[in-house]
């Protein structure tokens, strides 16, 4: 089996790959909280799923929070007796991909691309949806273009609710109307429909640049929130990151062994 860790501004998302599917568990990304904390989460996870940490034979780690990046690694090679393989530039040397500025983009954002790669085999943007809002687009060749990134759907709530005095955190979800009759629908549709156009309008821009109609893929945690979006995107995958690093697991094994 594969475990695989997507170390996020938000959660930590980690997945165990049985060959066919994916299980899924989420920790919130705390970077007070000592290792030995994550430890215990994993391990607990793992025996009230009964699941046996010998059967784990891959380990991959992307981290975009390096507060957390050694305690996750520390964490692997304490439970699992494994070297975990890290995400970084001397892995993304062994993939199939060309990465566009390797010390700096982050490493979800290859997993991203690497799925989005294998999947389509097509030039494609993939839209994430997470803390950050981010659109990484492919060649058909394999090949990051490039990378836009905007402040996420709850991040720019938090931004409203924090940094103005009578507005305050609401529920992400699509209001009836654009016309705001409170406080809480207004800032609904503001964020959720605004968003809407920032990312039709974004993608259209990057379609034009490259003069290619090309597919986009959504993925995240908040990939369903913009419901009218639903059709704009031919494929919505929340664990694209996942099967992203899956593949890089099982590249970097095979190139390895």
């Amino acid at each position: 089996m594969l475990l695989a860790f997507d170390i996020g501004n938000s959660d930590i998302t980690m997945g165990l790959w049985n060959g066919n599917s994916w299980q899924v568990w989420r920790i919130p990304s705390r970077t007070d909280q000592p290792e030995l904390f994550y430890g215990i989460k994993v391990r607990d996870y793992f025996l009230e799923a009964a699941l046996i940490v010998e059967q784990v034979d891959v380990i991959v780690v992307s981290s975009v929070v390096p507060g957390l990046t050694d305690k996750i690694k520390n964490v692997v090679r304490s439970l699992f007796r494994r070297e975990p393989i890290m995400l970084g530039p001397g892995v993304y040397e062994m993939l199939p991909l060309e990465i566009l500025n390797p010390y700096e983009i982050g490493s979800d954002l290859v997993a991203n691309a690497t799925a989005a790669y294998f999947k389509l085999k097509q030039t494609c943007i993939v839209v994430d949806f997470g803390t950050a809002l981010t659109f990484t687009t492919v060649s058909g060749e394999g090949k990051i273009l490039g990378v836009s990134i905007v402040p996420g759907l709850r991040t720019a709530v938090r931004a409203l609710s924090q940094n103005t005095a009578k507005l305050f955190d609401v529920p992400l979800e699509m209001p009836t109307s654009a016309l705001g009759r409170n406080t809480v629908t207004a800032i609904q549709s503001g964020i959720v429909i605004g968003y809407e156009g920032l990312v039709k309008g974004l993608v259209q821009s990057i379609r034009q640049e490259l003069k290619i109609e090309c597919p986009a893929i959504a993925t995240g945690g908040l990939s369903f929130v913009i419901t009218s979006l639903k059709g704009f995107f031919q494929i919505v995958d929340p664990l694209l990151t996942l099967d992203g690093l899956r593949i890089i697991g099982e590249l970097v094994s095979e190139r390895r062994n």
